[in-house]
């Protein structure tokens, strides 16, 4: 096997968002969130269901298992039977996300996304998040505009969970008293000062920092011949 690149390790990262998920729906948003469901599917765990996006759950070959009828998909994601792994324009230490607009809301430098699914998918069923491309402009003091509902707002939901954040650089959750974004994993070759020039908060840390753990040669050869041989995950993390 050839050296480990950043884009694997950040793949093992998003499988490992749904180990011991049990029966629900994966929704991952991204080449290397969706390349890290199907390996999840395909290894530790085997009752996830996926889903092509629209009406049919399939296996990790792509093969329709079966159909999902709107009411039910509905019903999987208010009753927290769904773990979506979303994108970030912004997200601050408490988990807040925004992908609606750069700038003041009512008069924004930047039009993005749009709020979307985000306060539904986070208040109603685990959330986590993927950022290629980790930065000050990504992981800020404050978001613009609430999409995705943080910690600090959700109180009284019932099935409100940010399992983690994947970035390029490393891996964090919410394991804090106050529930404010810690440094989990480092993925090789990246450092907790590296990590810190490159978010706009200060993070917990611990003292000691584990690395993102490796894949196993099993995992290597699903993801480099089976799942995407085209290597389409270096698209997204090309370091």
């Amino acid at each position: 096997m050839t050296e480990v690149t950043r884009a694997e390790y950040c793949v093992i990262a998003c499988a490992e968002a749904w180990r011991d998920a049990g029966e629900v729906l994966a929704s991952p948003m991204g080449v290397i969130p969706s390349v890290g469901a199907r390996l999840a599917r395909r290894t530790f765990a085997p009752d996830l269901l996926l889903t092509d996006g629209e009406a049919l759950l399939v296996g990790p070959d792509g093969a329709v298992e079966g159909w999902l009828p709107y009411r039910q998909h509905l019903a999987l994601v208010t009753g927290g039977r769904r773990h979506v792994m979303m994108g970030a324009s912004q997200i601050d230490r408490y988990g807040n996300q925004n992908i609606s607009c750069i700038g003041d809301w009512a008069r924004p430098a930047r039009q993005l996304l749009g709020v979307r699914g985000a306060p539904v998918n986070t208040l109603n069923n685990p959330t986590s998040y993927w950022v290629p491309r980790h930065s000050r402009r990504v992981f800020v003091e404050q978001v613009d505009m609430v999409c995705g509902v943080g910690y600090d707002r959700a109180a009284d939901a019932p099935h409100h969970r940010i399992p983690r954040v994947v970035s390029d650089l490393g891996v964090f959750d919410f394991a804090t008293p106050d529930h404010s974004m810690r440094l989990a994993s480092l993925h090789p070759g990246v450092s907790v000062e590296q990590v810190r020039e490159a978010t706009g908060f200060a993070l917990a840390v611990p003292d000691e920092v584990p690395y993102t753990r490796e894949p196993t040669t099993g995992e290597l050869e699903l993801i480099r011949d089976v799942i995407d041989p085209a290597d389409t995950r270096a698209r997204e993390v090309g370091h």
